[in-house]
């Protein structure tokens, strides 16, 4: 909630703020509907104190619903510009496992999806905005999103490609070239990306790099590095299916960053 409070005021706009009772806890054996009805009034009150108190000069909401987590916050947010959810993780596997509504979430929104790891501060990272890049040609919305919150933080955009070789070729004279070869091409595809978009917003430091390795593990050690304080990544959603088919790279940079990660989905996976 702390993250949304403060995009909202750096957007100008008001905050949702949404608890949803999973309608499956009222039909477990020994729980009282009326106890968890009671702790989720008492929730919302504390919200409600507590954005009246941070930001009043904005007509914040704040609601109670009662539906399946996920599914509930990603259709009640088709109308606005993002929805944010925690990321709790689990135990000792903190950085390993997140909870099951953050991942779902960010599967089934139609809109951007911002997941907040638990206990981060604003004076954690307080670096660039870094957007992953693929070779998809589909990254267009993800820089978008990523553009736009560097703009309104006033800190540079990091754009990012890391690659390797498919598995089937060997480390031999050939790949060598191969290698060579694949990388120039990389960095000056990703540079003319960059080249463009810098032509649109000529007052934002936009930056290319493209480098070799584990796309998960390359993504993490940039952001760690440059103490970036929002990972974008684009996502791959299939519709009808679980959320466990959330695109691999984001996935993994979902399970395993240490700042905010937006999961932002290319616009054409709607049709």
């Amino acid at each position: 909630m702390e993250w949304a409070l403060q995009e909202s005021r750096l957007r100008h706009l008001p905050l949702h703020a949404v608890h949803v009772i999973d309608e499956k806890l009222r039909d477990v054996p020994y729980w009282e509907p009326t106890v968890i009805d009671d702790a989720a009034l008492e929730l919302v009150k504390e919200v409600k104190q507590h954005l009246k108190t941070e930001a009043p000069a904005f007509d914040h909401d704040v609601d109670l619903v009662l539906g399946r987590p996920a599914t509930t916050l990603a259709d009640l947010a088709a109308e606005s510009q993002m929805v944010v959810v925690g990321r709790r993780g689990m135990g000792a596997f903190k950085r390993l496992m997140i909870g099951s509504t953050s991942e779902a979430v960010a599967n089934q929104a139609s809109v951007p999806v911002v997941v907040v790891p638990d206990g981060w501060k604003p004076s954690d990272h307080t670096g660039p905005v870094l957007v992953g890049l693929d070779d998809s040609g589909e990254n267009d919305d993800a820089i978008e999103f990523a553009v736009s919150i560097a703009a309104e933080r006033q800190v540079p955009l990091r754009m990012l490609h890391v690659w390797d070789l498919p598995g089937f070729y060997t480390w031999d004279a050939i790949n060598v070239d191969l290698s060579e070869e694949w990388a120039v091409a990389a960095r000056q595809h990703f540079e003319d990306v960059a080249r463009q978009w810098r032509a649109g917003y000529p007052e934002l430091d936009i930056e290319a790099e493209v480098t070799r390795g584990h796309r998960v593990e390359g993504v993490i050690a940039a952001a760690e590095s440059a103490g970036a304080q929002l990972i974008v990544v684009g996502g791959h959603r299939r519709r009808k299916l679980t959320a466990m088919l959330l695109g691999s790279v984001a996935r993994g940079v979902l399970h395993h960053a240490t700042c905010p990660v937006a999961v932002v989905h290319a616009r054409r996976d709607e049709t």
